[in-house]
C-alpha cells in the first residue's frame, strides 16, 4: 500500500483510501510513542528540512519529533536567522537547500501556495505544514485520528467546526478530510467569520453554538486569530465568549456527550472556558501527542515511496 500522490500538499481531493492509510498508519507508530525506547530507523538516511516562515511552536516541534523518531537527519531553517534577511529570494532559498540533496521539504509560509510551488521548483517530497489561509493537512489529519480514536468512526459522524473559518486553514482541511471519510459536517459562528459561499463545500452553516452542541458528535473549535486582525469582525473578545464560547453549562445543558477538539494555542475565556479547556470532553493534548504519529505516518509513507 502506498499514497497516491509523492507531496501533502492539503487535503483537497485526496482519496478516502489514502487517508485511511494514513491514520492506519499512524496506529503503528502511536505505539512506538508508547515504548520506553521511541524511535525507529525507517529513515535513516533520509535529509529533512523543516522550512518555517512563520512563527510556530507545536507544528515544528511536532515535526521535528516525529522525524528523530523515524531516525532522519533534521535540519531547521529559520527566517530571522538566514540570508533572506539580506535579500535572498525564496526560490534562491529553496535552490541552495536542494543542491545539499535533501530528501523532503516541510513548508509552513504565511502565502497560500507555496507547498504547491516548492514542487515545481525541488526534486525532494514536500509536505504543508500550513501556507497562508489555506490548508494545514497534517493538522485536518491528527484532528481526524483524535476523534477516530475516541469515537471509533469517521463515517456518518456530525462534526462542527466553530469560530473563525475565515481565517482558518485548520477548518478547510477538516471540511476535505472529514467529508472525505463520510462525515457530514457544520460549520459554526458570526456572520463575519464564516465565508460566503462556504455550502459550496457541502457543509452546512449555523450561528448558534446552542444548536451547535445539540446537534453534533464533535465540536472542533478554533482559535480567534487575533494576529491575523480576526478581532476587527467581532464586536469584542468578551460578547464573543458570550454568544459562541462553549462552557461547562452549555455542554451539561444540551449534550453531554459531545467532544471537544481544538487546534491550539487556547484563547482561555474566548473560545473555551477554561473548566472546558480542563475538562473530560476534550481532548487537546491526546490530539498533540497524535500529531507525531500522524506526522511519523506521513514523513514514513512519502520517504518510503518508489
Amino acid at each position: 500500500m502506498s499514497l497516491s500522490n509523492r507531496h501533502l500538499l492539503g487535503l483537497y481531493g485526496v482519496p478516502k483510501e489514502d487517508i485511511q492509510l494514513i491514520l492506519d498508519t499512524a496506529t503503528t507508530f502511536r505505539e512506538v510513542l508508547e515504548r520506553p525506547i521511541k524511535k525507529v530507523p525507517t529513515l535513516q538516511g533520509k535529509t529533512i528540512v523543516n522550512l518555517f516562515y512563520e512563527n510556530s511552536t507545536r507544528t515544528r516541534i511536532s515535526f521535528e519529533l516525529a522525524q528523530k523518531r523515524l531516525s532522519a537527519d533534521t535540519i531547521n531553517f529559520s527566517t530571522s536567522t538566514s540570508s533572506t534577511k539580506k535579500g535572498e529570494t525564496f526560490k534562491d532559498t529553496v535552490r541552495n537547500i536542494e543542491a545539499m540533496k535533501v530528501d523532503m521539504i516541510v513548508v509552513r509560509h504565511q502565502s497560500a501556495g507555496v507547498p504547491q510551488y516548492l514542487t515545481r521548483i525541488s526534486k525532494a517530497n514536500i509536505i504543508n505544514a500550513g501556507d497562508g489561509i489555506h490548508e494545514h493537512p497534517t493538522q485536518g489529519l491528527l484532528d481526524m485520528y483524535s476523534i477516530r480514536e475516541r469515537l471509533g468512526r469517521l463515517e456518518g459522524l456530525k462534526v462542527c467546526i466553530v469560530g473563525d473559518v475565515a481565517h482558518s486553514r485548520v477548518a478547510l482541511s477538516n471540511i476535505f478530510g472529514l467529508k472525505a471519510m463520510g462525515a457530514q459536517v457544520t460549520v459554526c459562528g458570526p456572520t463575519t467569520m464564516i465565508p460566503i459561499g462556504i455550502e459550496s463545500l457541502g457543509v452546512k452553516v449555523i450561528h448558534s453554538i446552542d444548536d451547535a452542541i445539540a446537534n453534533n458528535d464533535v465540536l472542533n473549535v478554533l482559535r480567534i486569530q487575533l494576529e491575523r486582525n480576526a478581532g476587527v469582525r467581532i464586536p469584542s473578545l468578551r460578547e464573543y465568549h458570550q454568544y459562541f464560547g462553549v462552557t461547562t453549562e452549555r455542554i451539561e445543558k444540551y449534550n453531554r456527550d459531545i467532544l471537544i477538539l481544538h487546534p491550539g494555542p487556547i484563547n482561555r475565556g474566548v473560545e473555551l472556558s477554561s473548566e472546558v479547556a480542563d475538562g473530560p470532553y476534550q481532548v487537546i493534548l491526546d490530539q498533540v501527542t497524535n500529531g507525531v504519529a500522524i506526522r511519523m505516518a506521513v514523513l514514513y509513507l512519502l520517504g518510503t515511496m518508489h
